[in-house]
């Protein structure tokens, strides 16, 4: 009887130090990373025309060359992705696309001119469609992102560099 007793009062301390531990990482999954301050560096060593050929278009040339159809002479086919590893591939691009709009936001990237802040937006707002398209293996979404990121683009193009008449060469 009296290692009953004993088990018993053994119990209220485990469950008190569980429920502590629970807690402790509870308050710790709060807790929210730094944010940049204006004296934040980034490393910029890629300028800009490099950064457009090295990471923007291969990550834009990847969508656009995954969304829409041809119609040849040599036959009509879809581009589309048809399954779900290719629309994960998409998927990951497009979130890519997402992380471009912000890096080209960055102080020390950014042009001193708020129409580069809103196509950078544009950018990442086109990258967000074009996630939730291929989450969704939707194909007309998916063309409609790969449209909005053509159109901002060719108007970030024809704003900061008009002698690129559009994105694609």
């Amino acid at each position: 009887m009296l290692d009953s007793v004993s088990h018993i009062a053994k119990w209220p301390m485990t469950f008190f130090a569980a429920l502590f531990a629970l807690t402790a990482c509870n308050q710790q999954a709060e807790v929210t990373p730094p944010t940049a301050s204006p004296s934040q560096e980034y490393n910029l060593s890629l300028g800009i025309i490099e950064f457009m050929n090295q990471v923007v278009d291969p990550t834009a040339d990847e969508l656009w060359g995954t969304a829409g159809w041809v119609n040849s002479t040599e036959g009509y086919y879809e581009l589309y992705p048809t399954t779900d590893e290719e629309w994960n591939r998409v998927r990951q691009h497009a979130a890519t696309i997402v992380e471009i709009g912000n890096m080209l936001a960055l102080p020390g990237r950014a042009v001193d001119d708020e129409r580069w802040q809103v196509y950078a937006q544009g950018i990442s707002s086109a990258g967000i469609m074009a996630m939730n398209a291929a989450a969704e293996q939707n194909e007309e979404d998916y063309f409609q992102a790969g449209a909005r990121l053509y159109s901002v683009c060719s108007a970030c193009h024809q704003a900061f560099n008009p002698a690129i008449a559009s994105p694609i060469e």
